[in-house]
């Protein structure tokens, strides 16, 4: 019998080759193609399922029984409000971070959580060993020692564990170590992964178990495998954070049964991750009243959350100065800058700026335009920024390219968060209904100008721009 074929697929996107090439066709990437045989006799078994296969009915929605199975709470507050209110039975979680961030003890809290609250769990592991699992299950309590743990990365024995078992939850780390049998490549290729993952879901949602699947990250922090592997899971979690600091965020980037804007918000400690029930007070309580700081009342999800948004302005030495943001997108940076040097008249073209989200904490939203805008602003006149109880500025906004503030989103909620920690007036855009402890600008000019102390009122006299805005 003739030997089959090879194929090369891509890592990053999937795409199949008859023949290697340096570059992949479908995405560009160099050096992704990777050997991949299909296994012996798949086209005959497909053509004759194919031909026995009849054709099915199709049954009106109002005609299908839908059983109320409850929500799987796992005992973590933070991690239940990510999912929409718990795991689903049936479901399957793909949960993604880097390494040594705490994925592991995540699931390992999940799980004793679980187990002590009377479910079926287990814990595969396909990269430790039962006694290494054990020493970090050490830390969590007594609970996360009774959750059964198996090391093994064949497919085949870990799906006839999950039928002889059946768990009400179970945790795969990671669903890169898993090998089928009938797939040429290693672990982790695009192929196994795919096979591993629709393996797995199958025997999941025929028998109601709540499936976390652990996977890997690329060196630019996206999830790793092929991009089916997220359309086939029911909910996509990503871990961020720095391992040198304490605080996680978990965000949901795709849930098929809740939310994707809501953020979880942890501290590691030694004896593992812990929830943040109120974040806005720990980075309240760290903010700073030094020239560059002001405290800006994001939105997560729900909830509003207060963190602190540094920047700092030197005298640059290169030729091309630096522009560094941690915790904000850098060409959102570049564009508060150019509106700043526009409209503020600030001297930003030959300085070094650096504008940092203190606690490792990463906003996405427009409305943080105005809190750097400010901090910014703060940094290069070396003018703190403080209310009239001496406390750090709150402000919120997005900025226009003609120099404009925008509304955003939830400004009530911003408002009584920052007042709640004494923080207000807080200042923001203009428009909407009338708001308590809302100072309202329709420009950022204005907003400077209003920002300033009462000590420099008259540097601002001096300044022709701030004195036409006010």
């Amino acid at each position: 019998m003739a030997r089959p074929d090879p194929r090369y697929a891509c890592q990053e996107c999937g795409h199949v080759a008859l023949a290697w090439s340096g570059r992949c066709a479908g995405c560009g990437e160099w050096n992704t193609l990777v050997e991949s045989r299909p296994a012996k006799g798949g086209g005959q078994r497909a053509g004759g399922a194919r031909a026995a296969a009849g054709a099915a009915k199709p049954v009106a929605l109002r005609d299908v029984e839908a059983p109320a199975n409850p929500r799987l709470r796992t005992g973590i507050g933070e991690l239940d409000r990510v999912l929409g209110g718990g795991l689903v039975p049936g479901s399957l979680v793909l949960l993604g971070g880097s390494p040594g961030i705490g994925k592991s003890t995540l699931t390992g809290m999940a799980l004793a959580n679980l187990a002590a609250a009377g479910a079926e769990t287990l814990y595969v592991s396909g990269e430790e060993s039962t006694a290494q699992v054990r020493l970090r299950a050490e830390r969590l309590g007594d609970a996360a020692l009774s959750v059964p743990a198996l090391a093994e990365t064949s497919l085949e024995r870990v799906l006839g564990t999950l039928e002889a078992e059946a768990p009400a939850v179970c945790v795969i780390d990671s669903i890169q170590t898993l090998h089928c049998s009938e797939m040429s490549g290693a672990p982790g290729s695009v192929g196994q992964v795919r096979e591993s993952a629709t393996a797995l879901a199958e025997v999941a949602k025929r028998r109601d178990i709540a499936l976390i699947l652990v996977g890997h990250v690329t060196k630019e922090g996206s999830l790793a495998g092929p991009r089916v592997l997220e359309h086939l899971v029911d909910c996509v979690l990503q871990f961020e954070g720095e391992r040198e600091r304490t605080y996680r965020t978990l965000r949901a980037l795709k849930n098929r049964f809740g939310a994707t804007s809501e953020v979880g918000v942890f501290e590691m400690r030694s004896g593992g991750l812990t929830e943040v029930a109120d974040p806005s007070a720990r980075f309240v309580e760290e903010a700073t009243r030094a020239a560059g700081s002001v405290v800006l009342p994001a939105m997560e999800g729900s909830r509003p959350v207060l963190v602190e948004v540094q920047a700092l302005v030197a005298p640059s030495e290169l030729e091309n100065p630096r522009r560094v943001a941690n915790g904000i997108d850098r060409n959102r940076l570049s564009l508060v800058l150019a509106v700043l040097s526009r409209h503020a008249r600030l001297p930003l073209a030959g300085a070094d700026v650096f504008v940092n989200v203190a606690g490792g904490v990463r906003i996405d939203e427009p409305g943080a335009d105005l809190a750097v805008a400010m901090a910014v602003a703060s940094a290069q006149r070396s003018e703190p920024l403080l209310s009239a109880e001496g406390k750090p500025l709150a402000c919120f906004g997005e900025l226009g390219l003609t120099g404009e503030l925008r509304y955003v989103g939830h400004p009530d909620r911003r408002v009584a968060e920052a007042v709640k920690f004494g923080l207000g007036p807080v200042i923001g855009p203009g428009g909407g209904e009338r708001i308590e402890g809302l100072a309202r600008h329709s420009e950022l000019r204005a907003a400077l100008r209003a920002a300033m102390p009462p000590s420099r009122a008259d540097q601002a006299d001096r300044d022709p721009d701030l004195r036409k805005a006010a």
